[in-house]
């Protein structure tokens, strides 16, 4: 009777530990996606952690009023293209460089009404010098490149590592950032 219950409790602890071990924390984030920002123009929150860990990124610092603003387009072209396989575009709106002027609304309707807009647009923010957002200090200081212009693309990888960085005038479609991401995914 005692082997009996005995082997009934060693079945039953090591049915809990296979329970426990499922049950464990995800892993740690990396610094770049350590932050909650609210969604553009919206007061809904999204933790970057949550949302895209473990994901290849092309991270943007976006402006309404810029004569790159169409590339809104070719970035909802490969968020389309690629979002299935581990891989979103992440939109900055941001006035830095004075292109991003007027409301969060108006931005808002540039983004989704006007070029249509389905991969995640933050909040708008400031994306250079001491009062940049945290995910634009980590990108500089990983890359050692802030952006010049609207937008600048960063690619990161699974890992949180910034892999490339593409200047305004290279296109989100571009072979060299596409070839990038496929061999990312």
């Amino acid at each position: 009777m005692i082997g009996k219950t005995f082997a009934i409790a060693i079945l039953m602890m090591s049915a809990s530990m296979v329970v426990h071990a499922n049950d464990e924390p995800p892993a740690e984030c990396a610094d770049v996606l350590n932050h909650t920002f609210n969604k553009l123009n919206s007061s809904e929150a999204l933790s970057m952690c949550q949302q895209f860990n473990g994901k290849v990124l092309l991270i943007v610092n976006t402006a309404s009023q810029c004569g790159f603003t169409s590339q809104f387009e070719q970035l909802e072209n490969i968020y389309q293209q690629y979002k299935g396989r581990g891989f979103t575009v992440i939109g900055f709106p941001s006035n830095d460089f004075r292109q991003d002027r007027g409301s969060e609304a108006d931005t808002a309707k540039v983004c989704y009404l006007d070029y249509g807009v389905t991969f995640p647009m933050m909040e708008r923010t400031q994306i250079r010098g001491v009062s940049a957002n945290p995910v634009f200090k980590v990108l500089a200081e990983k890359s050692g490149i802030t952006p010049k212009w609207n937008f600048y693309k960063y690619l990161v990888d699974r890992d949180g590592e910034v892999v490339s960085v593409f200047a305004s005038s290279t296109l989100p479609t571009d072979d060299a950032i596409t070839e990038m991401i496929d061999n990312l995914l």
